[in-house]
C-alpha cells in the first residue's frame, strides 16, 4: 500500500489572515490540521508552533523494535502534549501572546494502523464503503450539549455559541488528549479538516462528493463550497488516500 495525499489552505470570504496551519509529512506519515486561537499573531503563532512542535518530538520508532499499539498511541499523545505546553510557556514569556491556543487534529500512519490524536474542534473523517465516519468528537460547548441530550443537531448548527471550544492545545499546559487506533486497508480515504469547512459541509455531503469526484480535485472543491456558503471563516483541508502499491 501507499500514501497518497492532496491539501488546500484558504483564508475564506470575511478573514484577513489565515490563523490555519497544516502539516505534510508523507515520509513519517504524520498529518495535521491546528486552527489557532487569541488574534492575528498569536492565533498563527499557535497553530504553526503546535506542528513544528508536534513533527519535532514524536519520532519514528528504530527499525527492528517493537512497539504495541499503545505504546505508538501514546507517543502521539505525549507529543500533542509537549505541542501544548511550548503554547503555553511561550504564552507566558510575552503577554501579547497570552491566551492563545489551537485545535490540533493529528494522523499518525504506522504499521498497518492509523494513529488518531484529537484536541478541539478540527475534524477526522473515514471514507469507506461510500459512507463517511467522523473519528473525532467535537470539544465544543454546542457539541457537548448534543451528545448530553440538551439540544438537537439543528439547535447546534444555527447556535450562536458554536463557535466556543472546551479544550485547546496551549490555552493551558496540559490538555487531555482524545487518541484512537484504527487499523486502514486499501480504498480508505481519510479527511482532515477546519470547522471552517464542517460548519458549511455534513458528514452525508462528504461521503457523496468523495464518491463522485476524483480525490486531487476534492481540496479545492470543498474550499469553494465553503467560500461560496459564507466562507466566514479560514478553510483547511487534508484528503489521505490509500492505495494499492499498484494504483
Amino acid at each position: 500500500m501507499k500514501i497518497l495525499h492532496y491539501s488546500l489552505s484558504d483564508v475564506g470570504k470575511k478573514r484577513d489572515h489565515n490563523e490555519d496551519s497544516l502539516l505534510v509529512q508523507p515520509d513519517t506519515g504524520l498529518f495535521a490540521v491546528a486552527d489557532g486561537m487569541g488574534g492575528h499573531q498569536a492565533g498563527e503563532r499557535a497553530s504553526r508552533m503546535a506542528l513544528d512542535t508536534l513533527a519535532g518530538e514524536l519520532t519514528l520508532p528504530e527499525a527492528g523494535t517493537e512497539n504495541s499499539r499503545d505504546d505508538l498511541l501514546a507517543r502521539l499523545r505525549v507529543a500533542t502534549q509537549a505541542a501544548g505546553a511550548a503554547i503555553f510557556d511561550a504564552a507566558q514569556a510575552d503577554t501579547e501572546l497570552q491566551g492563545m491556543g489551537t485545535t490540533l487534529t493529528t494522523l499518525w500512519f504506522h504499521g498497518g494502523r492509523v494513529y488518531l490524536a484529537h484536541v478541539g474542534d478540527s475534524r477526522a473523517y473515514l471514507f469507506r464503503d461510500g459512507r463517511a465516519q467522523q473519528l473525532s468528537d467535537d470539544h465544543s460547548w454546542v457539541s457537548e450539549q448534543v451528545r448530553a441530550g440538551m439540544m438537537s443537531e439543528e439547535e447546534a448548527r444555527d447556535s450562536k455559541f458554536r463557535h466556543i471550544i472546551t479544550r485547546s492545545v496551549g490555552f493551558e499546559r496540559d490538555v487531555l488528549v482524545d487518541g484512537a487506533a484504527i487499523p486502514y486497508e486499501p480504498g480508505d480515504c481519510f479527511l482532515l479538516c477546519s470547522d471552517g469547512l464542517s460548519n458549511y459541509v455534513e458528514g452525508d455531503e462528504l461521503a457523496r462528493l468523495l464518491a463522485a469526484r476524483f480525490y486531487k480535485d476534492v481540496p479545492q472543491l470543498l474550499v469553494d463550497l465553503a467560500n461560496d456558503r459564507g466562507g466566514d471563516d479560514n478553510i483547511t483541508v487534508i484528503l489521505v488516500y490509500v492505495a494499492n502499491d499498484a494504483n
